[in-house]
């Protein structure tokens, strides 16, 4: 019996595995330095090889974090919690509810509020920043959880894929069967539509989670009461303290350790749906 010949990988495939190894180390070797380094003493961050460990006292490291200052930092995660799941949670009814009136509903102007969504989709946030300060501050939403939470409903790309995705996804004969059955527009909604668009929706989800919780300038410019920061204000304070107080800097790596595990929960646990979500909704039939 022949043995089966062996597979020579092409030099193509091996340059490609190579890039993505290197992007791959690219990527995770800062992460991999943040574990290494919320393990050590404020001293064996400077004393010692970045790369491996040191004498690792990780619980008393996140005990101290946790416990500093009147337990600040448990109230930073979870104002990063609120922010971020009800701002994400809210933003992704809201884009679903608009890019499916603009997929299937026909009405005067809908290509012009389309194009003006696109050019929202160009705008960074932090230009935006200021005019919303000026804004709320005429109406008193400066220094309050409603000034972060307000413009962290709005998702110009989260409108975007859910019309792409309603209009490959969603059915126009499904929806005049529910029509004819008696289900009014609301009902049709909720019960048959988002079903549907629940891939999409899980990856707007997920994109605006992830920036509402990595937002910086906007809670920066609205806030002034540091019990209200979150993760991400809270911990550039502490940097910024470090020059006085120098166990902050050990403070400050073991905090931005904590801070990344519920974005690392969160991409592992909705990936899928992620990718489902971009392929399908990117695909007209």
């Amino acid at each position: 019996m022949r043995a089966a010949p062996t597979r020579v990988p092409r030099p193509g495939r091996i340059v490609l595995v190579a890039v993505l190894v290197l992007a791959a180390v690219y990527f995770l070797l800062p992460v991999y330095w943040l574990a290494v380094a919320a393990t050590k003493s404020n001293s064996s961050l400077y004393g010692s090889f970045g790369l491996w460990f040191d004498d690792p006292r990780l619980w008393q490291n996140l005990k101290d974090v946790f416990t500093y200052n009147g337990h600040i930092f448990p109230r930073w995660a979870l104002n990063s919690l609120l922010y971020a799941g009800v701002g994400a949670v809210a933003a992704t009814l809201l884009s679903a509810a608009a890019g499916f009136a603009l997929a299937k509903y026909r009405f005067r102007g809908r290509e012009a509020v389309f194009k003006c969504v696109l050019a929202g989709v160009l705008l960074p946030s932090t230009a935006l920043a200021l005019p919303l300060y000026l804004m709320f501050g005429k109406i008193g939403l400066t220094n309050s959880y409603w000034g972060v939470l307000i413009p962290s409903v709005v998702s110009p790309f989260g409108v975007y894929l859910c019309r792409i995705y309603a209009e490959s996804a969603v059915p126009d004969t499904l929806l005049e069967a529910a029509r004819v059955d008696g289900a009014g527009e609301e009902r049709i909604f909720f019960t048959v539509v988002l079903r549907i668009m629940s891939p999409a929706l899980v990856t707007v989800f997920l994109f605006q989670f992830v920036h509402i919780w990595n937002n910086y300038f906007l809670p920066l410019v609205m806030l002034s009461d540091d019990r209200k920061y979150p993760i991400t204000l809270g911990l550039v304070t502490w940097q910024q303290a470090a020059d006085r107080f120098p166990e902050l800097t050990q403070y400050t790596v073991g905090g931005a350790f904590v801070s990344v595990i519920p974005l690392a929960v969160a991409m592992l646990v909705l990936q899928r749906y992620w990718r489902t979500g971009l392929t399908e909704g990117s695909v007209k039939e």
